[in-house]
């Protein structure tokens, strides 16, 4: 293999290198100074928590290839175990409540992700339906998870990390995208680890990854407790950092379908995938607001509106599904790729 041959990757890799350190500078040291209530509510906020439960869902699927219908079933989990963990143990630090919260979140996915041990497929999807619907229903049941309220609604605390308090728009920003830089780091380097092969060997061909060594029951569990941590951490900052204030149907089937498609709109097998299917499913449905309102005016009200941007964008899915299946991050490559100087042999 000549020097030539290596300059294309080298290039790539450094380019990448060079991109992800100028986001950086503009999300640390730019857009907290810059940016408006409106951007980190709204917009900034909840496409870093959806990335991250996307991420969690991509470990699972895209990697380990494990279907799952029920991730907003362990982001309810994360979410109403930080608030139980925080309300209930005396000067627990709040980071400390959302890491338990991930555990617990975990040890839930562990346990329905044992028919994964029999079950493949769309069977399997169907048995982690049943998460979905069995923890919305104990959450609703049993009031002592949302301490005895009658809605079921839980406030989160005032967010404060290590005295410092952050709640403020700009400061839960700042919290979210650190917890989400941390998680997303971790999870890049455990699908570039013997682990992260063994999922993609399982997901590929479970007989062969049998036949060469691959623990596949532990890889299987291991895909689901991974998974589900994240899952859950995002779920803890959806009702901490966003929200502050959810419902047990707030992580309804709707929520588990949306990050399903954020994975298969940005593409499935990829860390990269999760964010730019967040990016389209957080900004898209706004635009379409804004372009409806100006066009339409008050012709239609707000349900109208809402449905044609349902349909608009479940049309525009199909497009994504047909015209490049392997989902956003492939037609980015291709556009970097044009963009790239040609290197002679």
């Amino acid at each position: 293999m000549t020097t030539a041959s290596l300059t294309p990757g080298i290039s790539s890799r450094a380019a990448s290198a060079v991109s992800l350190f100028v986001l950086l500078i503009v999300a640390y040291g730019i857009l907290p100074f810059a940016g408006s209530s409106y951007l980190f509510e709204a917009i900034l906020t909840p496409f870093l928590i959806l990335s991250l439960a996307a991420v969690g869902l991509n470990l699972l699927t895209g990697f380990a290839g494990q279907l799952s219908l029920g991730t907003a079933a362990f982001m309810a989990v994360g979410a109403f175990a930080a608030y139980n963990f925080n309300l209930r143990i005396a000067s627990l630090p709040l980071l400390a409540s959302i890491v338990l919260a991930g555990f617990t979140a975990a040890l839930i996915g562990i346990i329905f992700g044992l028919p994964s041990l029999r079950l493949r497929g769309f069977y399997l999807a169907v048995s982690t339906l049943a998460a979905q619907f069995f923890v919305e229903w104990a959450l609703t049941k049993f009031g002592w998870f949302s301490n005895n309220n009658p809605s079921g609604v839980i406030d989160a605390p005032p967010l404060a990390v290590f005295g410092i308090s952050l709640d403020s728009p700009t400061g839960r920003y700042l919290f979210t995208l650190t917890i989400v830089l941390l998680l997303t780091t971790l999870a890049w380097r455990l699908v570039n680890t013997q682990t992260g092969h063994n999922f993609i060997a399982v997901r590929d061909q479970e007989l062969a990854a049998r036949v060469i060594g691959v623990p596949v029951l532990r890889t299987k569990l291991l895909a689901f407790g991974v998974s589900s941590f994240i899952v859950g951490v995002a779920g803890a900052l959806w009702a901490f950092a966003y929200l502050r204030t959810v419902e047990p149907h707030g992580f309804n089937l709707d929520r588990s379908f949306e990050i399903v498609f954020i994975i298969i709109i940005g593409g499935l097998g990829t860390i990269r995938g999760a964010f730019f299917g967040a990016a389209l499913l957080v900004i898209f449905p706004l635009v379409l607001s804004r372009l409806g309102s100006f066009l339409l005016g008050g012709r239609f009200d707000s349900g109208v509106l809402e449905m044609s941007q349902r349909i608009v964008l479940g049309a525009l899915i199909i497009f994504f599904l047909i015209v490049e299946p392997n989902g956003l991050v492939s037609l980015w490559q291709r556009f970097t790729r044009q963009l790239s100087p040609k290197t002679k042999p």
